[in-house]
């Protein structure tokens, strides 16, 4: 059957209806606001053989919401790209390429290959808070794509020692060359995230892997400046007591 897909679920709510798109593994990919994307079995025969997105056959997507998607993932200007680092990747630098405008996920002159091995760790911090709502990965074929991702929140310089520990999500991914499949987060435990670390400890049988795109959808909130003001009282301007001012004034830290 056309996506084989193993179910199609349609919640109602107040302002639209939502078309969750489920993989063969029963496992949520791909979100669609039905107001913006027209699903219907000619749609689905359209993009029945994809040449880059999932396993099922299918891209699940459609270039007339792209604009609305590419606002959508517009989070990679508010990573703070001079302080991201990405372990076990082959061309120092070369992490921070992966995050870039949406209309340019499919640029094949921009990636990341890992190094070693087929693990890469990005640590990602951000220049305000973020709620996240879903990731989107673009990788490289013949296996080099990432087969899954594990991921942390606030959780500065991990190192692949610490990521041992447990994650807040992980989940399985799917072979996508064409940046359409949509991995909705858990929101409740990724609102307030100041830094993302996201760990790829495999693929799908290559000795590399490759990462075009790392695209993230969620809202972001200017972090409040906390800074330490440093304010001197002094309660008689005595020239003679300079001498010692040191001792007749009293510095007081307001946070």
């Amino acid at each position: 059957c056309l996506y084989r897909l193993r179910r199609l679920q349609v919640l109602q709510s107040k302002d639209s209806t939502r078309l969750y798109i489920r993989n063969c593994s029963s496992q949520v990919v791909r979100r669609v606001d039905s107001g913006v994307v027209p699903f219907s079995s000619t749609h689905m025969a359209h993009h029945h053989h994809g040449d880059g997105g999932d396993p099922c056959g299918g891209h699940g997507g459609d270039s007339s919401n792209g604009l609305e998607t590419g606002v959508q993932y517009s989070l990679y200007s508010k990573i703070d790209l001079d302080n991201v680092e990405c372990l076990n990747e082959k061309e120092e630098g070369s992490g921070k390429l992966v995050f870039k405008p949406w209309e340019q996920r499919l640029d094949r002159e921009k990636y990341v290959d890992s190094d070693v091995d087929e693990e890469l760790l990005f640590n990602i911090p951000f220049t305000g808070n973020v709620k996240l709502k879903s990731i989107l990965i673009v990788g490289g074929v013949a296996g080099m794509h990432p087969s899954k991702v594990r991921m942390f929140k606030n959780r500065r310089q991990m190192t692949f020692r610490d990521v041992r520990a447990t994650p807040e999500q992980e989940f399985e991914l799917q072979p996508d060359a064409s940046g359409n499949l949509e991995y909705p987060v858990r929101t409740v435990k990724f609102s307030s995230v100041h830094h993302l670390s996201l760990h790829f400890p495999s693929n799908f049988g290559s000795d590399t892997t490759r990462v075009y795109y790392i695209g993230l959808h969620g809202e972001f909130t200017q972090a409040q400046r906390q800074g330490v003001v440093l304010c001197s009282y002094e309660s008689a301007a005595n020239p003679a007591d300079h001498k010692v001012q040191h001792l007749q004034r009293a510095n007081f830290m307001i946070q």
